[in-house]
């Protein structure tokens, strides 16, 4: 069974010791309620995972665990075909002892156009809400982040990320990833940086999600939030009427300026969008580590600027604020 054990002996003397009065009890109940399912079976897929310490591991400028050299053909043609198991893959990609795993999305991409916009990561505890199966975490850690913590609420990519870690052959790395949705994290401000990567257009109360982004931050914290957006002024939101791109849990898309007007009304300040980037079907798509349905389904097949429901195509903004002081009137 897959074990929090180091998280908790990691943060028992940091600044976030108070998430032991309530995660563990948390973390058993989702054990509780996995007994049953897939979980138990990726989970034997997880113990297989016994390979050699890599001769070579890089977080800076990819997600690398191994060169390849240190196995042998068939031993990698097992490797891939145990990862394989955990298919989707949709964040990455990952190189893993010479197997490329090259996932639906290039989340690479996505980091380089954030991260030159955002306060260094060096010695930052840092928490990735909505985290996917940990690519963007490992680059955090690449940055030289003290800790870093993901939460997502899908067993799959709590699973993905486990294999990552497990081949690394390292556990005791200052990184982890909770099974738990945002909603049932109790306040703790302590984090330095907070990353919400798209997830906002997924909440039912986008005002609530951003306080609580903001109840996860120290004062003075910084907030990294990407999310859908149209064009239009302070007043324009997108609600779509059923789906959008085929999804059928997007609530709300806002305008940059919405999205700005928003985060101020939540007391965020130095308010500032940092990029807008159209996402391409070069950055989203089919591969072999993603048979599913990817962006070239979610879009008119006659005008790719639209949405097979005549929505725009999906357009991303990142949004970099500070958390100001404790406003008592917004509790």
């Amino acid at each position: 069974m897959i074990s929090f054990t180091s998280f908790y002996q990691q943060i028992a003397g940091s600044n976030l010791n108070h998430w032991l009065e309530t995660i563990p009890s948390l973390l058993g109940n989702w054990q509780r309620s996995h007994k049953h399912g897939t979980l138990p079976k990726w989970e034997k897929v997880l113990r297989k995972l016994n390979y050699p310490t890599p001769d070579n591991v890089d977080f800076t400028s990819s997600v690398t665990v191994g060169t390849g050299e240190q196995l042998s053909r068939g031993e990698r043609e097992k490797l891939e075909n145990l990862l394989q198991l955990f298919h989707p893959w949709r964040k990455g990609p990952y190189n893993i002892h010479g197997i490329h795993i090259d996932t639906e999305w290039r989340s690479d991409w996505k980091w380089e156009r954030v991260s030159l916009h955002i306060t260094s990561l060096k010695n930052r505890t840092v928490l990735d809400v909505g985290c996917g199966s940990g690519y963007h975490m490992w680059r955090m850690l690449g940055e030289e982040a003290k800790r870093v913590v993901g939460i997502d609420p899908s067993s799959l990519f709590l699973c993905q990320f486990e294999a990552i870690k497990r081949l690394t052959n390292a556990p005791d790395l200052p990184i982890h990833l909770l099974p738990l949705g945002i909603e049932e994290l109790p306040p703790l401000d302590a984090f330095d940086t907070v990353f919400s990567m798209g997830v906002l257009y997924h909440r039912r109360s986008p005002i609530d999600h951003i306080m609580q982004l903001r109840d996860q931050l120290r004062t003075g914290g910084e907030l990294v939030l990407e999310t859908l957006v149209v064009e239009g002024d302070e007043s324009t939101v997108l609600v779509p009427e059923d789906r959008y791109g085929k999804m059928n849990n997007v609530w709300f898309l806002p305008s940059v300026k919405a999205l700005i007007r928003w985060l101020e009304k939540c007391d965020f300040i130095d308010v500032r969008c940092v990029d807008v980037d159209t996402t391409s079907l070069a950055e989203q798509r089919r591969t072999d580590w993603m048979r599913n349905e990817s962006l070239v389904d979610y879009l008119d097949p006659n005008d790719v600027t639209k949405t097979v429901e005549g929505y725009p195509a999906p357009m991303r903004a990142t949004i970099v604020a500070t958390k100001n002081e404790p406003n008592h009137d917004l509790k």
